[in-house]
């Protein structure tokens, strides 16, 4: 070949490269080797106050999420919840999470009941060494006395262990249930994906908190209520239709890195939750990670990233533009889902209906409430993964229509 044309070829590939490099947003160092913390042994807490030195700008930033202190009443703000979730406390006390500065207060103020200790799992790291150390018996022990040895709400530990700087898995659910696809996902999505996803607690294990799945491959919806249906669980029993439900919690996690988002393989949870700002005494890099943890729509930074890829697009209203399709199907399914539990209902109570014909309406009830409740409590409205969202609502809106006809 020309040796000319070969260092044509060459200075091509050098400024494509770079090219997608300007272009293309953090990773979150996917290549990263995900780390895990040891158990079985108890630890002491390098607590955030105690980091404030040798990080003051990360440690200011997380000090400010005790801004987020507005409470919003869903209970109030969405009343077919109170149909959707009868026979869950759920339906009656549930309310808006105010941000990491106030999980503490939060749960023990929830008006649900407590009982066991396992609702602590994320709210405190606290609760995650007493885990670690003792096994699943500590998410039986009493609620009271286990909250009155809690001191802090969610904290450096939670993701970085003791290590200061570096990214740790610390609630071992999430490493056991990722088997060893748990090296493909970046750090900095895995530590939000401690908290931020679905769960339940294993009545076969303790009630110890646990995810339904065990791969990348069975983390969606589909597989997720699959194997809920396989085993027989359910959260709680409506009093009215006889349907054994499930309430799902907060499936970031799942909606982010499922099937149809257009982020996974791009960008990280810390790329457009935080961000990195310039700082004088950042650590190492003359930057720091904004640990001040508001919508990305209000980081003047994130946006900046947004934009190396979406440079002609206003990015505040295109999502804004997502999740207010997203609510309004929300909005609209739901409203057909207290239609049927209406229906059902009367159908329980006219005893016209084999237990056989009703049971078929409860099982097509459970799973469209199922999909419904996976973007109702997913807190992006669609953002994470709109095609996702759009599918559930698809499903769970077919499900009832399927249910209405069976009446």
């Amino acid at each position: 070949m020309d040796p000319i044309l070969c260092l044509a070829i060459l200075l091509c590939t050098f400024v494509i490269e770079a090219v997608m490099q300007s272009k293309t947003p953090s990773a979150g160092a996917a290549n990263e080797q995900s780390q895990t913390v040891e158990t079985g042994s108890p630890v002491t807490i390098i607590t955030a106050d105690e980091w404030m030195k040798k990080y003051p700008d990360e440690y200011a930033s997380y000090i400010r999420n005790s801004e987020n202190s507005r409470a919003e009443d869903y209970v109030e703000q969405y009343p077919i919840i109170a149909s959707i979730y009868e026979g869950n406390a759920f339906g009656k006390f549930y309310a808006a999470a105010r941000g990491h500065s106030y999980t503490l207060e939060d749960v023990n103020e929830t008006g649900r009941p407590h009982g066991d200790a396992k609702c602590l799992t994320c709210k405190t790291p606290d609760y995650t060494v007493l885990v670690n150390a003792e096994g699943v018996g500590a998410y039986k022990y009493a609620f009271d006395e286990t909250f009155a040895g809690m001191t802090q709400p969610i904290s450096c530990y939670t993701c970085h262990a003791n290590t200061g700087n570096q990214l740790v898995v610390t609630h071992t659910y999430l490493s056991a249930a990722m088997g060893s696809d748990l090296s493909g996902v970046a750090p900095a999505t895995l530590s939000c994906g401690q908290c931020h996803v679905e769960y339940y607690f294993d009545p076969a294990n303790g009630s110890a908190t646990t995810l339904p799945y065990t791969s990348l491959a069975s983390m969606n919806p589909d597989d997720i209520l699959a194997f809920y249906n396989e085993i027989g669980f359910s959260d709680y029993e409506n009093p009215r239709t006889g349907t054994r439900q499930l309430k799902v919690q907060h499936p970031e996690f799942e909606t982010f890195m499922g099937e149809g988002s257009a982020h996974a393989g791009l960008l990280t949870c810390a790329d457009c939750h935080m961000g990195e700002y310039p700082s004088d005494q950042g650590y190492g890099t003359g930057t720091y990670s904004n640990h001040y943890l508001i919508s990305p729509l209000e980081k003047p930074e994130v946006l900046k990233t947004c934009a190396r890829c979406h440079s002609d697009t206003d990015m505040v209203a295109k999502v804004r533009e997502i999740q207010d399709e997203i609510e309004s199907r929300t909005n609209e399914v739901g409203e057909k889902l207290v239609l049927l539990a209406d229906a059902l209902s009367d159908a329980v109570a006219s005893g016209k209906y084999t237990d056989e014909a009703l049971d078929a309406v409860r099982s097509l009830y459970r799973d469209a409430q199922f999909y419904w409740d996976f973007v109702f409590v997913e807190n992006s409205e669609g953002a994470h993964n709109s095609a996702l969202s759009r599918q559930c609502m698809d499903k769970a809106e077919s499900l009832i229509d399927e249910a209405m006809a069976l009446l």
